[in-house]
């Protein structure tokens, strides 16, 4: 299993700097599965060539297997020690783990940065979908592709052709772009894995897939291939990666043309803001911050030393970013803002004083509410949590929306003051918190108020 990466950017020799690795050493990693050694073909100041080839052992190979042999000899009849595979993606992130970081030392951030010419070559890959997925691939991330695909026997001509390809990729490109590109294309070629996938992987792709995967025409296919099809892990990874559409100003919902005449918006931030204020929460999580109104009042209290705004849309995130650079230096480096979803558990989230949602939760589907109570009162687990949502009985008042009909295209669910009471208090009971219930905005006779506000304390 043969992996190539080569330049002719001068000097070229500047290649070993980037991947962490001596041209003039040959350097050997011992593996679970075997051994990776790394070294140079060709090393000059004109051209620079590394190499990364996998030793895989077919006897540790067997011993992993877990059931699934048809017959005595089947873990030591197969491919992988000859073909790239999660094998290699695995020996790329242990051996280049560094470089794929793209965070050089000080005095190497110019190189790191740096658009270099590369030739990458995969001897002997597994593609199922054949050069037309490998270009489907590769090409929309700016390589050009060529592929020799070899025939199951050259000798019987009437087999017909193999599922698997010489690969030769060009491109102007950061170099721990490329290896990002790499790490999780070569198992979506491949439609395998060698190893579990569970909720890590997740973690995984959104890192190395930051940047590119949200735009990739692909990205669904490469989502279902990378987490080994499993369906709950790829709707997760989805949510992540979706770009949630900014509505116009003359599209509005009926929820927000009737939230502009009570301005209930700025109620529930206001009122939020007092109660965070009053809980004396110095670092606060903003969870579904879309584009960053209340992390902007939070800003107006000096009492919030650090407020970190997380949402699933990228699109949002970038508005919100836009307009806090308008903000003075030292007002904006009390923020920071990141992707993630309330779906899985992020390691980013843990060790705050507060955490406030704001008309976030209706927007799940009700049967992934058990994993954002996990996500937020058991891993997150700030010391008080605010959650806002819509009163669902309040909606008789509007004239303006049909009988039936939620809020807001993308709800979910819409909670009865007393679904929403129901649901507080067990997440309550079973995570060790205390909730007090409240209404927000003007109350009308018989269905409360439109919004509905639980406050979470931590025990």
């Amino acid at each position: 299993m043969l992996l190539t990466i080569s330049t002719t950017h001068q000097p070229a020799t500047n290649l070993g700097f980037l991947l962490y690795k001596h041209p003039d050493k040959v350097q050997e990693f011992e593996l679970s599965f075997g051994k990776a050694h790394v070294f140079y073909p060709e090393a000059n100041e004109e051209k620079c060539t590394a190499a990364l080839l996998l030793e895989l052992d077919p006897v540790s190979l067997s011993r992993r297997e877990r059931g699934g042999a048809t017959f005595a000899l089947q873990p030591y009849v197969n491919d992988r020690p000859y073909v790239a595979s999660s094998f290699l993606s695995v020996a790329i992130a242990k051996v280049f783990g560094t470089a794929m970081q793209g965070k050089p030392r000080k005095e190497e951030s110019q190189l790191v940065e740096t658009l270099l010419p590369l030739t990458i070559k995969l001897t002997a890959v597994p593609c199922r979908g054949g050069e037309a997925l490998l270009r489907k691939l590769f090409e929309p991330l700016g390589y050009t592709v060529t592929a020799e695909r070899y025939m199951l026997d050259e000798t019987f001509p009437a087999w017909g052709e193999s599922r698997y390809h010489t690969v030769t990729l060009n491109a102007t490109k950061k170099l721990y772009e490329v290896l990002r590109h790499l790490y999780i294309l070569i198992p979506v070629l491949d439609d395998d894995k060698h190893y579990w996938v569970g909720d890590d992987e997740v973690e995984h792709l959104m890192r190395r897939g930051e940047g590119w995967l949200t735009q990739h025409p692909e990205k669904e296919l490469i989502v279902k291939r990378y987490l080994k099809h499993q369906r709950g892990l790829t709707r997760a990874a989805l949510e992540l990666l979706q770009e949630d559409t900014v509505e116009e100003e003359d599209d509005e919902t009926p929820e927000e043309v009737t939230e502009q005449k009570i301005g209930l918006h700025q109620q529930r931030l206001s009122t939020v803001v007092e109660v965070l204020k009053q809980s004396g929460a110095k670092r606060v999580l903003d969870l579904g911050c879309g584009e960053g109104k209340l992390i902007r009042k939070l800003l107006d209290e000096k009492q919030f030393s650090e407020i970190v705004g997380m949402d699933v849309s990228q699109r949002v995130l970038e508005i919100a970013k836009e307009r806090l650079e308008r903000l003075p230096p030292k007002v904006r480096e009390r923020v920071t803002l990141f992707q993630s979803s309330l779906l899985y558990r992020d390691k980013r989230l843990h060790g705050f004083d507060a955490a406030a949602l704001i008309e976030v939760i209706e927007h799940l589907d009700e049967f992934r509410l058990a994993v954002f109570e996990r996500t937020v009162f058991e891993f997150a687990r700030p010391k008080i949590v605010v959650i806002t949502t819509p009163n669902r009985e309040y909606n008789v008042m509007w004239e303006s929306l049909p009988a039936g009909k939620m809020r807001h295209s993308d709800h979910r669910f819409e909670w009865t003051r007393a679904e929403f009471q129901t649901w507080a208090n067990a997440v309550a009971e079973k995570f060790g918190y205390t909730v007090k219930i409240s209404g927000l905005g003007d109350e009308a006779e018989n269905v409360g108020t439109p919004t509905q506000m639980g406050i979470f304390y931590g025990t």
